[in-house]
């Protein structure tokens, strides 16, 4: 079977700008993909890509697409090279067909901004419902960060769970610390505490999550093709935080997730609408255990059309199914 392929690239400008120990982010830059194929079904696919987590540019899925052309066989779409794995994944949502769902809603952890900004945000959100929380730490001084910890943890509402979000920021040292201060507070986990590319990488985290109470999950330490496969040969005991719009093969890889049981949260990479219905269709079709979904992201750009669903305690299956990913690809025309 033949497609034609068509394709948009998009520079969209945040509504506030995302700080994370990787530095501050203001757009967000990646591809849209239309497939028709020769029945007239059309399918829609999003490159969201994130370079700085080791994604391809957006420049190599443009360069990519160029030489695939208009019309592309099953062959050619299966011989996109597997380190372009923000194509690949584009280019499966528009072939694939929409599965069953297994959950009809799951809750969402909600955002907190970086430092003190995060205390002003927890009260307002507590009461709209939210029960799990996200902060980014890493950002600022340690000392300053730490300091703020007790504070965070007392205005959560009871029962609520906080996750911290490193983004690989700290040394060993530096993560010793933090999770012997989490032992005894609620915490849900803490999300990559040292850097994916640290030497020794492997050994220190699975040394850390063996040693401490507080669980350790997994992000940028998944980037790379096949690093799920590695991690779940040498038996991590932790939590994997999936990004499916940047796995490539996304349903292979959580087909081997839930073989092996693995605790999964899956997660935005901060893309438009079009990729997030993606992405939350696979969330709803995970048939392990339900964790709060890390797509509390939105309102995230200046104009609101990409947005995906409205900020919520909770995510219903149905609102996914309301995303109009023909609006978003005509919003770039």
């Amino acid at each position: 079977m033949t497609h034609l392929l068509a394709y948009r690239r998009y520079r969209l400008p945040l509504r506030v700008a995302v700080r994370t120990a990787h530095g501050v982010l203001s757009e967000r830059t990646g591809v849209l993909v239309r497939l028709e194929d020769e029945s007239g079904a059309v399918g829609w696919g999003e490159a969201a890509v994130l370079p700085w987590f080791g994604t391809e540019t957006a420049d190599e899925v443009v360069a990519v697409c160029s030489i695939l052309g208009e019309r592309m066989t099953a062959e050619q779409l299966a011989s996109v090279p597997v380190r372009l794995r923000c194509l690949r994944f584009a280019l499966q949502t528009a072939t694939s067909v929409k599965a069953s769902t297994t959950q009809k809603h799951l809750p969402v952890a909600a955002l907190l901004p970086a430092g003190l900004p995060a205390l002003k945000k927890i009260a307002p959100l507590a009461e709209a419902g939210f029960r799990t929380f996200k902060w980014k730490v890493g950002v600022g001084d340690m000392a300053d960060e730490l300091a703020l910890l007790d504070d965070v943890c007392a205005a959560l509402p009871g029962g609520a769970k906080l996750r911290l979000d490193a983004n690989g920021a700290w040394q060993r040292l530096q993560a010793e610390h933090w999770l012997e201060r989490c032992a005894e507070r609620p915490v849900e986990f803490i999300e990559q505490p040292v850097a994916a590319d640290a030497r020794g990488t492997e050994d220190l985290l699975c040394g850390l999550a063996n040693d401490y109470p507080t669980p350790i999950a997994l992000d940028e330490s998944l980037a790379g093709e096949g690093e799920v496969e590695r991690w779940l040969t040498v038996g991590w005991p932790g939590v994997f935080v999936v990004k499916p719009s940047l796995l490539g093969d996304a349903a292979g890889t959580l087909a081997r997730l839930a073989e092996a049981k693995a605790k999964v949260v899956f997660s935005s990479a901060l893309e438009t609408a079009a990729g997030a219905r993606a992405a939350l269709r696979l969330a709803f079709q995970w048939p392990g255990e339900a964790r709060a979904l890390g797509f509390g992201v939105w309102p995230l750009f200046a104009d609101a059309r990409f947005d995906g669903p409205a900020l919520a305690p909770f995510l219903r299956a149905e609102d996914v199914e309301r995303i109009d990913v023909e609006a978003v690809w005509n919003a770039l025309n």
